[in-house]
């Protein structure tokens, strides 16, 4: 099953769906999700909050196909085609985006060059490379359209890809990427995370503008800012690896407000896993 097949099955059902399936993920041999069960559809806004070492990221990478996590056992359906066995790069041609916590620096290319070369492959799904790309006129109009709307001085475009960037200019370039991409379904990881509160509310903004009926959100945060243009219509509890608790904005505004004691003495079992995996992670050696 390919990327395209996805995309028929798209046009088949009408309305987008990315199941998760009671799914465990493991890194280096030792469990990190424990049967995680998620469903979305295009359109809505889940937030997903918890402890630290909950699981959070885990669960976004392993929908993004990242190499380093191992899927033991349960199901990424996008359309009702499983997703597991795609590469990453076929993941995003089939309309699954990550916004991550820390993006990584490409020196020596231009973003404008990278947004273009994305945005053909995840239109073209089929394309390969070297084929052709985007009419340069068509991609210059659309790209300038989209950081205007954004407030992005249009020089920002000829930088290379988070080469010297400060953290909230890598976030702003995500966000951009977002815009262009416009994919199915968009998981955010911390996108708040590093930024001032003015940066935030920002980012909160530009996410809302973009057009967040048009795509299905997954915001993964410690906080409410973020959340303050994107109400959630889901709100997603993780703790020891599983997802213990769903509600809807008022819950993320409690978690928000008074933490997460309630949740730890309501899943004892889920807190101690927790408790364990942190355990773990502080015994890690530094490299």
């Amino acid at each position: 099953m390919t990327e395209a097949n996805v995309a028929e099955n798209s046009n088949a059902k009408g309305d987008d769906v990315l199941r998760i399936v009671d799914l465990h993920v493991s890194v280096n041999e030792k469990p990190i999700l424990r049967g995680v069960n998620l469903t979305m559809r295009r359109g809505e806004t889940h937030a997903l909050m918890g402890p630290n070492g909950s699981g959070k990221s885990t669960l976004g990478l392993a929908i993004m196909g990242h190499p380093n996590y191992e899927i033991t056992r349960g199901h990424i359906e996008l359309n009702g085609v499983d997703l597991v066995e795609l590469e990453t790069d076929q993941r995003a041609r089939a309309g699954i985006f990550m916004a991550f916590q820390r993006p990584v620096a490409i020196p020596g290319v231009k973003l404008a060059d990278f947004l273009r070369h994305a945005t053909t492959n995840v239109r073209n799904p089929d394309r390969k490379e070297g084929e052709e790309l985007i009419a340069m006129r068509d991609f210059r109009k659309e790209l300038r359209s989209k950081m205007e709307h954004l407030r992005m001085d249009p020089e920002f475009a000829r930088r290379y890809v988070n080469d010297g960037f400060s953290g909230g200019e890598m976030k702003r370039a995500e966000i951009l990427q977002l815009a262009m991409l416009a994919p199915k379904f968009a998981i955010l990881d911390e996108t708040d995370s590093g930024l001032d509160a003015d940066a935030v509310r920002l980012a909160s903004e530009s996410i809302a503008e973009i057009g967040r009926k048009n795509m299905g959100l997954l915001i993964i945060t410690h906080h409410d800012k973020l959340l303050e243009h994107n109400p959630p219509d889901f709100t997603h509890v993780m703790l020891g690896g599983r997802i213990v608790e769903t509600g809807g904005v008022e819950l993320a505004a409690e978690l928000h407000n008074s933490g997460y004691d309630r949740i730890r003495r309501a899943y004892p079992d889920a807190e101690a896993e927790n408790r364990a995996m942190l355990e773990q992670e502080e015994a890690q050696p530094v490299a």
